[in-house]
């Protein structure tokens, strides 16, 4: 449970800073101004990027540790791992997300991961 917990924190953590680095690098260069120094327009695309960079950063750990505490539960109350665990590991990460913005908004969540994590687990035992 724990080695489930910290590889899938740390690496989301990770993959999701770098890939919004580059989009608070666009939001940077379009919010600095013509008048700007070269200096602070560096300045301002740093302090953009690096906090959408936290800001996604944090968003994907706390999905991916939610994803990874439902599975291990899963795991631990069905004692086996299989598929079923996956794909009730991405609806129950995805409402517990989701929970604050309503029943509607819930259920679409729950839809989603179901979704994304079945295509996940078919794409994986598709390769092998």
């Amino acid at each position: 449970m724990g080695e489930n917990l910290t590889y899938y924190t740390g690496i989301s953590y990770l993959s999701g800073a770098i890939f919004s680095v580059g989009k608070g690098f666009i939001e940077g260069v379009k919010a600095s101004k013509p008048c700007d120094t070269m200096k602070l327009k560096i300045n301002r695309i740093l302090n953009v990027s690096g906090y959408t960079g936290r800001k996604f950063g944090n968003r994907a750990s706390v999905i991916e540790l939610l994803y990874a505490g439902v599975g291990s539960g899963m795991v631990a109350i069905r004692d086996t791992y299989d598929v079923i665990n996956s794909v009730v590991a991405g609806l129950g990460t995805s409402m517990f997300y989701r929970e604050t913005s309503g029943l509607r908004s819930t259920a679409v969540a729950g839809v989603i991961g179901v979704v994304v994590v079945g295509l996940g687990v078919t794409g994986k035992q598709a390769i092998k």
